[in-house]
């Protein structure tokens, strides 16, 4: 005689079917990592990329950003990661390959260096600059590029800023970092091209909307800002862009901007 399902264990059975529908079609979505994520361009390149269908890695020395983001999008993930340390990278990178799957889109967005002229800053606030900007774009490059070359197509997106064209008077260590960062981007993208890794530059110039620089700006008008949002639309259509057609360096700037 047979026995039917219960109204409970029928139920149990639906969750754990759609919970396999779900396991299966995250683990055939594509894996983004976001590489210094804070309120900013960081969680708005996360929420894109999650819209877009990515599973996204999120990427910060501390959670306090990184912790809540991965709990609202769906599939991603946080890990601590300080890019001036190659095993600190490592770790991150090793965790996100076990938990999501081999990244396809690796978004560069960590940046640090104190503002202020020659004479106001140290050695070490140059030296610090060079190596988060820098120093860990070749550590993060090294260690996702393989896997990239090996199935012959991914993308590397850097974010950079209009300091890297230019020293200003206030710019000492920034522009200085900025521009390290910019020469490798492209030594990596004339390197990767070839092998189907779409390396690009994302310049962006221009204030970027947040709380801080609102406070910071009170009088200024609304289309003075950079939306984090539209930077986090360009950087996928990048990360998307058909091969006969690829590009390097894109600028983002208000339409107001001056430049």
């Amino acid at each position: 005689m047979a026995i039917g399902h219960t109204p409970l264990s029928r139920a149990r059975l639906r969750a754990g079917q759609a919970i396999r529908r779900y396991a299966s079609r995250m683990s055939a979505s594509p894996v983004c990592v976001v590489v210094g994520v804070g309120p900013g361009n960081g969680a708005s390149f996360a929420r894109r990329f999650a819209t877009a269908g990515y599973r996204v890695a999120l990427l910060a020395r501390r959670g306090e950003h990184t912790d809540p983001l991965a709990a609202e999008l769906p599939g991603a993930r946080a890990y601590r990661c300080d890019v001036t340390d190659a095993t600190s990278i490592g770790a991150a990178f090793d965790g996100i390959e076990r938990d999501l799957g081999t990244p396809e889109v690796v978004i560069y967005n960590a940046g640090n260096a104190r503002w202020g002229g020659f004479d106001e800053i140290s050695a070490a606030d140059l030296e610090l600059g060079v190596r988060t900007n820098a120093t860990g774009l070749l550590l993060v490059a090294q260690r996702a590029a393989p896997a990239m070359k090996r199935a012959g197509h991914g993308a590397l997106i850097v974010i950079g800023a209009t300091a890297s064209r230019r020293g200003g008077a206030k710019s000492a260590a920034f522009a200085p970092a900025k521009a390290a960062q910019k020469s490798l981007t492209e030594s990596l993208a004339r390197a990767l091209w070839p092998t189907g890794v779409h390396v690009a530059l994302i310049i962006v110039d221009g204030v970027i909307d947040l709380a801080a620089t609102r406070a910071r700006m009170p009088d200024k008008p609304d289309a003075f800002f950079l939306q984090p949002d539209d930077i986090a639309a360009t950087a996928l259509h990048l990360a998307t862009q058909p091969r006969s057609a690829w590009s390097f360096e894109v600028e983002a700037r208000p339409f107001g901007e001056t430049w």
